[in-house]
């Protein structure tokens, strides 16, 4: 009869702190990006919850944003290949991050006014898009850095 492998302790706890890691930055990086692409509507109200405000739709979503995309990354830490790793990541981090500037424009912004879909989309992906290519490129650059090292660095003895 075949003995059954548990995972170690130290193995689950490299899991949890490279998971709180990972985190940690997604958080910031969705934060920063919701303020840098969508920060001018700060002052607008929302038509969904009338007493909220951005700060606080922001810290939300960065930390729905963040445990989502934990979770999605933990899984796409089983593909060995690097570049196909780092590329799906990013394109997720990237269509997260478009899906809720989207919603934040069309609840702060286009809900008040008349704007047609194909607008909302236009101004949302132009207000978006050098937040989120620079914000994304940092956060895989971050997220990946140990790989990447060990990949493309070679130690000298």
């Amino acid at each position: 009869m075949k003995k059954t492998q548990f995972p170690s302790i130290q193995s689950i706890s490299r899991w949890l702190k490279r998971s709180l890691i990972t985190l940690l930055i997604l958080f910031t990086a969705t934060f920063m990006e919701l303020y840098w692409s969508m920060g001018q509507l700060s002052d607008y109200t929302s038509s969904n919850c009338l007493e909220c405000s951005f700060f606080e739709d922001a810290f939300v979503i960065a930390l729905m944003s963040g445990v989502f995309l934990t979770l999605l990354f933990s899984l796409l830490s089983l593909i060995k290949n690097l570049f196909i790793k780092a590329s799906a990541s990013f394109i997720m981090m990237a269509s997260v991050w478009f899906f809720w500037n989207y919603s934040l424009f069309v609840e702060r912004e286009s809900s008040w006014s008349t704007y047609v879909f194909r607008e909302e989309l236009y101004i949302t992906a132009y207000l978006s898009f050098l937040p989120v290519i620079i914000l994304g490129c940092i956060s895989i650059f971050l997220l990946y850095f140990h790989e990447i090292k060990t990949k493309f660095v070679k130690t000298t003895i």
